[in-house]
């Protein structure tokens, strides 16, 4: 057999998802772990969107698809985007996707040219490097305020020649920071002045509490140069159903299509009839959902300050971002076989010395899994 893809053996497996595998296998051994690793809700998907979705199967909605998604999906994102974000969006603005992670990847490979660099604002979620990598870029990193996680002018220095795209994250994975305006703004004159992308991740935006996160593409002269990418997994607890979106300048989308005819055509049909019902239909899952995300944040947050550990502001998401100040990998090992928790350590996103942790859990799984660390 010949060698494999020297492209793909470089880059690492979700740490993600290592994790969450491992925890699995314990579980098969008899071994009660509580996973607090996977970014995914742990709410059952409401009812009206499963119930589009049936509907659409039994009427016959199982047959190709336009390549950029259903009409009604379409118009429903771009009717979404321009009543909410703050930017006017038109329907052939906008790809249906197959879940906010295709439209990253899609976005870059749209974009982005060989020796092309992505500039990454660390702690970044584990997959926005790889997408870079897959599509022949190249990536910088640059790290956040340790204490505030905003943006400060040190970011000028990290623009190079080559500067294609930035990634804004905001809420973050992992640090459920909240970028304010003056993070904000200094990203937009940055993209303005050296003529770069802007992708705005905002898969997090429906969970905030007390702050409000602010689309990139609605601050001034920036619409024309961002990537807009949401999606459905987690306000909706419909991780499964595999529904993201972009939005961004017609020509953008056009090349985004391109590369999804060739990949997935497009996202699997009837699914799209149920997120049309999640954006059309009663919003009052979503707050629901957002408001127990909350009180579990109000204990987890403290519990860890009780146990000694500082935290990143959880303005958004659903993360304690856990400053333990060591070998995060080697603690990590040790919460997971001495403690039976799984959290995914810092150095995946860019941070040694830090752990995410997800309150997408019961409250009783977050009071026992606070238990057993501080017996560790």
């Amino acid at each position: 057999m010949r060698g494999l893809s020297e492209k793909i053996a470089g880059i690492a497996p979700s740490a993600t998802i290592e994790i969450s595998n491992a925890a699995k296998r314990m579980a098969k051994e008899g071994i009660d772990v509580i996973s607090l690793s996977i970014g995914e809700p742990d709410f059952d998907t409401p009812e009206h969107i499963k119930d589009a979705c049936i509907d659409a199967l039994r009427r016959g909605e199982t047959h190709y698809a336009p390549s950029a998604g259903i009409p009604e999906l379409t118009e429903a994102v771009a009717e979404k985007i321009t009543r909410e974000n703050g930017f006017p969006a038109r329907q052939d603005e906008v790809i249906v996707t197959c879940g906010a992670k295709d439209a990253i990847y899609e976005a870059m490979e749209a974009v982005l040219n060989p020796e092309d660099e992505v500039l990454l604002l660390d702690p970044s979620w584990v997959s926005y490097e790889p997408c870079a990598l897959i599509a022949g870029a190249k990536v910088r990193h640059h790290a956040l305020d340790p204490e505030t996680f905003q943006v400060d002018d040190t970011l000028l220095s990290a623009v190079g020649p080559r500067t294609r795209m930035i990634v804004v994250n905001s809420p973050s994975n992992p640090s459920g920071a909240v970028l304010n305006a003056d993070s904000l703004g200094l990203i937009a004159d940055i993209c303005r002045d050296h003529d770069l992308f802007a992708l705005s991740d905002e898969i997090y935006e429906k969970l905030v509490y007390g702050k409000k996160p602010v689309s990139v593409a609605s601050l001034p002269d920036m619409a024309e140069r961002t990537i807009t990418v949401n999606g459905f997994s987690k306000a909706y607890a419909m991780t499964g159903w595999r529904i993201g979106y972009a939005v961004a300048p017609r020509p953008v989308i056009r090349q985004m299509e391109k590369v999804q005819q060739h990949t997935i055509s497009h996202p699997t049909t009837f699914a799209m009839f149920g997120a049309v019902a999640a954006l059309r239909g009663s919003q009052d899952c979503v707050e629901s959902m957002r408001r127990e995300f909350e009180r579990r944040r109000d204990y987890i947050i403290p519990a860890f300050s009780d146990l000694g550990y500082a935290t990143a502001p959880a303005d958004g998401a659903f993360y304690a971002y856990v400053n333990v100040g060591g070998d995060d990998m080697a603690i990590a090992r040790s919460w997971l076989h001495d403690a039976h928790v799984a959290v995914t350590p810092g150095t995946a996103f860019g941070t040694p010395g830090w752990l995410r942790v997800s309150y997408a859990t019961s409250m009783e799984n977050l009071e026992e899994a606070i238990g057993r660390i501080a017996r560790v």
